[in-house]
């Protein structure tokens, strides 16, 4: 019998409970990450596989880099995938977003919500060779001629994108007329910024601390509602600018997958979030672990995209 066919029959074993649900850990995880290499969701994708792999929930992990309108051209693809027990897929906010500003023909709503791992802040950076020192002078040069000023970051409606547009409405500027540059994936902002491309660049703070660290970016607004423990970044409600806003990561699954199918697929996950390597990657990426799991993470995923659409509404983007 061929591996999938045997991994097939033993997942509908798994669903009738003619065996115990721990037979699908051998399986190999195929991991679909909706983006390009270098960004947060593949930083997400590839810790949680190797976690995986260190708690034996699977026996092996295969990535997918697919990347595009935040996600939409991954998530389109992962949807052919319908009723594999061994499929995951990253996602987060910002998918929400591109979603609800995209139009896309393909929603969350067609895939299983497994769980929400992270959230984290974004922070907002400037180049190391900006004539700019702070928000103050960012927003000095907004008002002044508003598409003098780049905005580099992910797709259209991630969420650096909403706070920009959020931060031009707050000091009084029509957020239609901001000039946000959106990339393919975090590798291809992080070189934008560092090359000098873009004004101010904005994304969680994990992917952009090594150049903070190394005086290559100057930080100069993070979108918490106070400043994170032990960072000197201050916030944007510090500077009379009110706006907050989180982001935050999880892992869905194919359509289809039986109930049984699906609480496998989360305790594997869980399992995963116990191990040593991804409490090291907590720490290395300044993520904050936020998990929930099965419908609860549907039922949040459901209210989050309400709020984003009413957000971004308000600050005229969609």
């Amino acid at each position: 019998m061929r591996r999938d066919q045997f991994l097939k029959s033993i997942a509908a074993l798994a669903a009738t409970g003619a065996v115990p649900l721990s037979a699908l850990a051998a399986a190999n995880v195929k991991m679909m990450i909706p983006a390009n290499p270098g960004g947060g969701w593949d930083t997400t994708g590839r810790a949680l596989g190797k976690a995986l792999q260190e708690s034996k929930a699977a026996d092996s992990v295969t990535y997918d880099n697919k990347g595009g309108a935040a996600g939409a051209l991954g998530l389109a693809q992962f949807l052919n995938q319908k009723g594999d027990p061994n499929a995951m897929m990253v996602m987060g906010a910002v998918m929400l977003g591109g979603i609800i500003t995209g139009k896309q023909p393909v929603t969350l709503t067609q895939c299983t919500p497994l769980a929400r791992l992270t959230s984290e802040y974004n922070v907002f950076v400037l180049p190391a060779n900006s004539p700019f020192k702070t928000m103050a002078d960012v927003v000095a040069q907004l008002k002044k001629d508003p598409g003098s000023v780049k905005w580099g970051g992910g797709s259209r409606g991630s969420t650096e994108h909403i706070a920009a547009a959020m931060i031009a409405r707050e000091v009084g500027v029509d957020p239609a007329k901001i000039n946000y540059v959106a990339f393919r994936g975090g590798g291809e902002a992080t070189a934008a910024i560092l090359g000098g491309n873009v004004t101010v660049g904005g994304s969680g703070l994990s992917e952009f601390q090594e150049y903070i660290d190394t005086g290559k970016m100057k930080p100069i607004a993070i979108t918490s509602a106070t400043k994170l423990k032990g960072s000197a970044i201050p916030t944007l409600k510090e500077q009379g600018i009110n706006v907050e806003i989180g982001n935050w990561r999880g892992v869905y699954g194919a359509p289809n997958i039986t109930p049984a199918q699906r609480k496998a697929l989360i305790d594997q996950i869980l399992a995963a979030l116990k191990t040593k390597s991804w409490a090291e990657s907590l720490e290395k990426n300044s993520w904050t672990p936020a998990v929930l799991t099965g419908d609860d993470f549907g039922k949040f995923v459901d209210s989050d995209f309400a709020s984003l659409r009413a957000t971004m509404v308000k600050s005229g983007m969609v």
